[in-house]
């Protein structure tokens, strides 16, 4: 069984059609816990792809994905589901917050599915809001926050479930300077202390330029491989 939290060899992603698009070409990756790493690259050349397949969002059409050393292209769409839950965060460019439930409600909303009891949940996401700084707007609902408070919810319910690792597409797109700032703190300092692995797609140079390992893609090869 190998060392890494995730691995693939080979990955490929073809979307059919008149031209077929070679969305991800024979990629191979292998990402330690604990790290903090980019995934870079122009529009088109296949970031957020792999990242879905590295999440089990999206299958490749060849290659393997490994999570923790279990191959997911063997998983059945309910089991792939179960796997996800369980053991990957996310963390989406549009927050993909419910509108209707409370800062709180959706920072519990999957530990609700994985049937963690009451208790641990208010303790737990009591704990995850304070630690990014939303304490004080556990009753508020997505309309009432600011689009930095909104992804720092969305950050909070990524790590409610203890995954093993937190994928985060263009979590700073939609972000101001000052909000990109205090979310990369926060990211950056759950990385270092306590170990969380992040795994960003971006555009965004603030974002590269805090990240240990840049990985830049062309045309769904990987181009560069840098360690800082």
């Amino acid at each position: 069984m190998s060392n890494f939290v995730i691995e693939t060899k080979g990955v490929t992603k073809t979307y059919e059609g008149v031209v077929p698009v070679q969305a991800v070409d024979h990629v191979d990756l292998q990402i330690e816990d604990n790290e903090f790493t980019a995934i870079v690259g122009p529009s088109g050349s296949g970031k957020t792809t792999l990242l879905n397949m590295i999440g089990g969002l999206d299958r490749p059409t060849s290659g393997s994905v490994k999570v923790n050393g279990t191959e997911l292209a063997r998983m059945s769409e309910n089991h792939l589901i179960d796997f996800r839950l369980r053991h990957i965060g996310f963390v989406f460019q549009s927050y993909n917050l419910i509108p209707v439930l409370t800062a709180k409600e959706n920072t519990e909303f999957i530990m609700l599915m994985q049937n963690i009891d009451k208790k641990t949940r208010d303790e737990r996401v009591e704990k995850l809001l304070k630690e990014v700084g939303l304490g004080d707007k556990m009753n508020s609902r997505p309309t009432q926050l600011s689009g930095g408070q909104q992804q720092r919810v969305a950050v909070a319910r990524a790590l409610a479930s203890k995954p093993d690792f937190v994928l985060a597409d263009e979590p700073t797109a939609n972000l101001d300077s000052h909000s990109t700032t205090n979310l990369l703190d926060i990211m950056a300092r759950l990385n270092q202390e306590e170990g969380i692995t992040f795994v960003f797609s971006t555009h965004d140079q603030r974002v590269i330029d805090r990240a240990q390992r840049v990985i830049t893609l062309v045309d769904g090869k990987i181009a560069s491989d840098i360690r800082k």
